[in-house]
């Protein structure tokens, strides 16, 4: 065996290896709730933080794992890359080992980040991001935006749909979609199985939003892992994966135009409340604000939970997670824009290639050139046929460039003479 194949082999181990070591890493099932604590909060009239007791968890067999990987790491460019895999995996254990304590949310910053913390231009964060949304919806509060009456569409609907979908592009490899009592969010997915909650009051989009996130992407990325036959890392859903997954997930939605402005300001609440629970806020205070922003005694309960699920309920150390799908949309977007200003339309595809980040489509590339990372299988539609998402990034690279300074000082003058009261 020369020595080009012996660095393949290499790889394929080290990659093997880590994925074995992501297995005990099931963060979101770790930190759920069971429905009693939901229970006993209403019981309290909403005055005492919840209760919540966590499993213990033994990390000591993803960190025996990754060491074992270290051990053969060298350092080359896809050395590099599987070193920091490596750490988010470690860092992964070790927070689900300190969930409930301070030291919970310093993995999860590691992990996840902070609304504080920039972009790639090193001055917008998403915090900022998160209150130019809010404020730029709250302005719309009076236009009429020809929506369809409020309906409550039940979980039974959402399934048949979802189920009519995954089919129509996985075929065989489609997972079964169930409805399930307890969920930690409306709806999770996995290649085998998507689990909707049943008691989840779903509006007109919410199908389309579902269908977008989580089988085009979530399932995607997740069974095109599984169809690697020498990287089996990228059929681990990793916390280093996080970022770019739930901002690939977004802008499946707004691509598709399945978003909407009050699935919008959800997410940006989310970083809001992170915001406001890393300041001090505790449970019952962030509880409050949502119970304000959307009046719904339950569903504020279930946002609340989702800030500090894992982390101190008094405050000052939440679950950072949910802040990652406003980031990641910018993050993802911004990259898309990059691919076309560079005519670089033929790196598209490796975003779908398995559970990966944007920062590892160089060492991927190099991969795929060895023979080592196969293209995906499956593919969103709007990549599969992808003429609307590459006319709508040529456009966007153009406007990019102009001086908006300029223009929106053009505007605001035309629209200063207009009178607010106009619908």
């Amino acid at each position: 065996m020369n020595k080009e194949e012996l660095e393949k082999e290499r790889f394929c181990k080290i990659s093997s290896i880590l994925y074995s070591a992501s297995q005990p890493i099931r963060i979101l099932s770790h930190l759920e709730w069971n429905r009693d604590i939901k229970r006993q909060f209403f019981a309290d009239k909403c005055r005492e933080l919840p209760k919540v007791n966590y499993p213990q968890f033994d990390p000591s067999k993803t960190l025996t794992l990754v060491n074992e990987a270290r051990a053969l790491i060298g350092n080359t460019d896809i050395d590099n890359w599987l070193q920091r895999i490596s750490i988010k995996l470690e860092y992964g254990a070790l927070m689900m080992a300190s969930a409930g304590t301070n030291k919970f949310y310093e993995f999860s910053e590691k992990l996840y980040g902070k609304p504080t913390n920039p972009f790639s231009d090193g001055k917008s964060t998403p915090l900022e991001l998160a209150n130019t949304f809010d404020k730029q919806i709250s302005s719309y509060a009076n236009y009429d935006l020809g929506a369809p009456p409020p309906m409550c569409y039940l979980a039974s609907d959402i399934a048949k749909q979802m189920q009519d979908a995954v089919v129509k592009m996985f075929g065989d490899e489609a997972p079964q979609v169930e409805i399930v009592d307890e969920l930690s969010a409306n709806a999770l997915a996995n290649p085998k199985l998507i689990r909707i909650r049943k008691t989840a009051c779903f509006t007109d989009l919410d199908a389309q939003q579902l269908i977008s996130h989580e089988a085009h992407i979530h399932v995607a990325t997740s069974i095109n892992g599984l169809h690697q036959p020498h990287l089996k890392i990228l059929a681990a859903g990793h916390p280093g994966t996080t970022k770019t997954q739930e901002g690939l997930a977004v802008f499946s939605e707004y691509i598709t135009n399945a978003i909407d402005l009050d699935r919008l300001r959800r997410l940006a609440d989310r970083i809001l409340a992170i915001q406001m629970a890393i300041e001090g806020a505790d449970f019952l205070d962030v509880y409050h604000y949502f119970l304000e922003r959307i009046g719904n005694e339950s569903q504020a309960y279930e946002n609340t939970r989702r800030v500090f699920r894992g982390g101190v309920l008094t405050g000052g150390a939440p679950f950072t997670k949910d802040g990652v799908y406003l980031e990641g949309f910018i993050r993802v977007h911004n990259f898309l824009k990059a691919i076309a200003a560079n005519g670089r339309a033929d790196c598209l595809k490796l975003l779908f290639c398995g559970k990966m980040d944007i920062e590892d489509i160089p060492v991927l590339y190099k991969l795929e050139e060895m023979g080592l990372c196969q293209p995906a299988k499956y593919l969103p539609p709007w990549v599969k046929d992808a003429r609307y998402l590459l006319a709508y990034l040529t456009c966007s690279e153009f406007l990019n460039k102009m001086d908006m300074t300029k223009n929106y000082a053009h505007y605001e003058e035309l629209l200063q003479s207009i009178p607010k009261t106009l619908n």
